[in-house]
């Protein structure tokens, strides 16, 4: 992980504005978030070993999933999880453990990142800072 400095760290913004704003950049929301936290992930690197540039941000008032939301962003950071690219070769998992365990558990859940992957989250933050000034 990497964490950057910046100023969008503490602002509130209405979070429809956001998604309107970052979306079109390229930006999801995380499959991580709940009713205290969230965040906003710009995929950098999808194969083998997965690099997002995470915009974490928590409520300050409404619920997430409405209209009137509005959230401060928190430190952003850079992670990378690298994941197993084989497959169950013995086939253990019956269906129903399978339909509960779908997914692999990372091999390394904080990766090594590169100068290259840090300069270009870094570029992209300084992007996003610029949008919502």
């Amino acid at each position: 992980m990497h964490a950057y400095s910046s100023d969008l760290e503490g602002k509130v913004f209405p979070l429809y504005l956001l998604e309107e704003k970052l979306k079109p950049e390229g930006f999801a929301i995380g499959g991580g978030w709940d009713y205290d936290h969230g965040s906003f992930d710009y995929p950098l690197a999808l194969e083998g070993t997965y690099v997002h540039l995470r915009l974490p941000f928590k409520p300050v008032s409404g619920e997430l999933d409405r209209q009137e939301a509005y959230v401060e962003f928190r430190q952003p950071f850079l992670l990378a999880h690298q994941y197993q690219d084989d497959v169950d070769i013995e086939g253990s998992s019956g269906n129903i453990q399978a339909s509960f365990n779908q997914f692999q558990s990372p091999v390394d859940e904080d990766a090594t990142l590169s100068s290259a992957y840090v300069a270009e989250g870094e570029r992209i933050l300084r992007k996003v800072e610029d949008i919502l000034s």
